[in-house]
């Protein structure tokens, strides 16, 4: 008998977190990113990330996350941390800047240039982040996958 053929996972289309307010949740989120609304109800809310998107949803049933969490790709690591601070909102400990939304939903802020994440070179234009590039160091890590741009 032949093995079955898996699918092969290609990467995320979105990242849907639940909040208590979508009004409220637009708001905190402003603070911290520049980002194009994508749509909008009075139960959900598309955050547009380029060729990928970030849900809210309308009614937070959990509790406050502790290792659960996603890494958000940010063009500026820095200035989400200065947007934190004004925000009186303190990041968590340990070595990554995760912080915890009003709702008790774990980010991770990672910036672009350090990872092996990469955006097509259109999505990026689309974006008007044409310039953003990648690290000497993540351009040997995708190398080393025979990733390179």
């Amino acid at each position: 008998m032949s093995e079955r053929k898996k699918a092969r996972a290609v990467g995320f289309n979105h990242v849907a977190l639940e909040v208590g307010d979508i009004d409220a949740a637009l708001e905190f989120y402003a603070g911290l990113l520049d980002f194009e609304l994508r749509s909008k109800s009075d139960t959900m809310a598309f955050i547009d990330l380029g060729d990928q998107f970030l849900a809210l949803s309308k009614g937070r049933t959990q509790g406050v996350d502790d290792d659960r969490h996603f890494g958000l790709v940010v063009d500026d690591k820095q200035a989400v941390r200065e947007a934190l601070e004004r925000m009186g909102v303190d990041p968590l400990p340990g070595p990554f800047l995760d912080f915890l939304d009003p709702w008790g939903n774990r980010v991770e802020i990672v910036g672009y240039e350090n990872i092996q994440f990469t955006k097509a070179p259109h999505v990026l234009r689309g974006m008007g982040l044409e310039d953003l590039r990648k690290s000497e160091n993540a351009l040997q890590e995708l190398a080393e996958k025979d990733m390179a741009p």
